[in-house]
C-alpha cells in the first residue's frame, strides 16, 4: 500500500508526457497543413445574395464570400481585417489561426504540466520517505 501513490504518480506522469508529445506532434501537423495566411483590410459587401469581402492585394483586386458564421460576426461592419490564404484569396477567415489549433496546443501544454507536476510529486515522495 505504501507504493500505491508511487504507481499513481508514475502512471500520470507517463500519461502527461506521452499525451503532450502526441498533442504537440498533432499541433505541428495541423499548423503545417494550415498554410500561410495574410491579413488584409477588406470592405464588407452585402449587395449580393451572400455577403462578401473585397480588398486590393499586391496582385490586384480580390473578393471572397463569407461563411455564415463570419457574416454574422461582421454584421453591421463596413470594413474588417480578414485573413486570406496565400495563393488562394477566395479563402478567408477572421482569425489568424483556426480555433482547433489553439485547443490542441492548450491540450499539449496542459498534459505537459500534468507530467511535470506528477514528476515533481514523485520526487517529493521519494525524498520524504528517505
Amino acid at each position: 500500500m505504501d507504493h500505491a501513490l508511487d504507481a499513481v504518480l508514475e502512471i500520470f506522469s507517463w500519461i502527461g508526457f506521452a499525451g503532450a508529445a502526441f498533442f504537440g506532434a498533432l499541433w505541428l501537423v495541423l499548423w503545417a497543413a494550415d498554410g500561410s495566411w495574410l491579413p488584409v483590410q477588406a470592405i464588407v459587401d452585402r449587395d449580393g445574395e451572400h455577403p462578401a469581402v473585397r480588398w486590393f492585394g499586391t496582385d490586384g483586386a480580390h473578393h471572397a464570400f463569407l461563411a455564415p458564421h463570419d457574416a454574422a460576426t461582421l454584421d453591421g461592419a463596413d470594413e474588417a481585417t480578414v485573413w486570406h490564404r496565400v495563393g488562394r484569396p477566395e479563402q478567408v477567415r477572421l482569425t489568424r489561426r483556426p480555433p482547433a489549433l489553439d485547443a490542441v496546443g492548450w491540450g499539449a501544454v496542459g498534459l505537459a504540466a500534468l507530467g511535470v507536476v506528477t514528476l515533481i510529486g514523485s520526487w517529493v515522495v521519494l525524498f520524504v520517505r528517505g
